[in-house]
């Protein structure tokens, strides 16, 4: 059984990836449904909750069916960071979740996510300081380092247990190479295998189907694996790995039916949290994901993301069943 601190999350769990715009409570919810062990916020601004941002305090939002959660924030700055621990321990998640690992310019170039592994030490400090800050478990999620010669994967691993992080997720990739080429697993694995490492290590990074999560769970020997992009528009995966995991049969995909029944509830929730408007809005970036691979499905998708109302969105969905369920998608 993996444990971060006295958080049982499974034998293998598998954890839904922090995305900026995706990880909501709506999404969140999708997940859950469908076999999430872990799952966590989109990263939260430091600076937005110290400074009472209403769109940094929304994201605390988390739900009671979402248990185990982890609230992740990000930021450059030891006394903010430490202070933005606080309030959103004050929301009651199980954990806190530490980004070292976000490549985007606008956070990496200031010093944030990916950019503090150009500073070892300071990414020790201000660690230190968030662990002492608050009483819950604290986690990290980062990459192999900034470029291919800054990685120093081991060394940061030892010192972030070494103040008190208590499981670390590593996206197999530095900075430099963003979202680009594969995934180096290897590295990871290093760090598992580390004979100063005890604490759960989970491997982030191009796990897309249920036969490469068996693959790399039986090579590289992680504690878990953490899913992110794959799972967008595709809530399935965790349930079709967890499947595989025990029988070795790989599920059929989702009915029509199924894929429709979802694409309501996520689209309910996301109008229930945000508002008709931006709930209708922000849900438009997920149709082309939920609907992939279904031949003349365009005309309709084009559809729903013109579509203004709730009402209106439903009787699309309901047409689409219709349509594509009567020639047997």
């Amino acid at each position: 059984m993996v444990k971060i601190g006295d958080i049982e999350i499974g034998e293998f769990p598998l954890l839904l990836a922090p995305m900026e715009d995706v990880s909501d409570p709506p999404f969140r919810a999708v997940c859950k449904e469908n076999g999430a062990d872990l799952m966590y916020t989109e990263f939260i601004s430091s600076e937005g909750l110290i400074r009472d941002a209403a769109k940094s305090l929304q994201k605390l939002d988390i739900y009671d069916y979402e248990r185990p959660i982890g609230i992740q924030i990000f930021g450059d700055k030891i006394e903010s960071m430490r202070e933005a621990a606080a309030i959103a321990e004050e929301a009651n998640p199980e954990l806190i979740d530490i980004n070292y690992g976000c490549p985007v310019k606008k956070v990496a170039c200031k010093g944030a996510g990916a950019g503090i592994l150009l500073d070892i030490p300071k990414m020790e400090e201000m660690t230190a300081e968030i662990v002492k800050r608050v009483e819950k478990p604290v986690t990290v999620k980062t990459r192999l380092g900034w470029d291919h010669d800054t990685i120093q994967i081991i060394e940061v691993a030892k010192r972030l247990q070494g103040v008190g992080i208590q499981a670390l997720t590593i996206h197999g990739r530095t900075r430099a190479q963003m979202y680009k080429g594969e995934a180096d697993w290897s590295l990871i694995e290093e760090v598992k295998n580390h004979p100063d490492i005890h604490i759960p290590i989970f491997g982030n990074g191009d796990i897309d189907s249920p036969e490469k999560a068996k693959l790399y769970r039986e090579t590289y020997g992680v504690d878990g694996i953490m899913i992110g992009r794959a799972a967008i528009g595709y809530p399935w995966i965790f349930n079709e790995i967890k499947h595989y995991f025990a029988t070795g049969e790989i599920l059929p995909p989702p009915t029509l039916e199924q894929r429709i029944e979802t694409v309501k509830s996520h689209l309910k929730f996301s109008v229930e949290w945000k508002g008709d408007k931006k709930g209708i809005f922000e849900m438009r970036r997920h149709y082309t994901n939920y609907f992939r691979g279904i031949q003349g499905i365009k005309p309709y998708r084009a559809r729903l993301v013109e579509t203004p109302t709730f009402e209106d969105t439903l009787l699309v969905l309901d047409e689409i069943g219709e349509v594509f369920g009567a020639v047997g998608v």
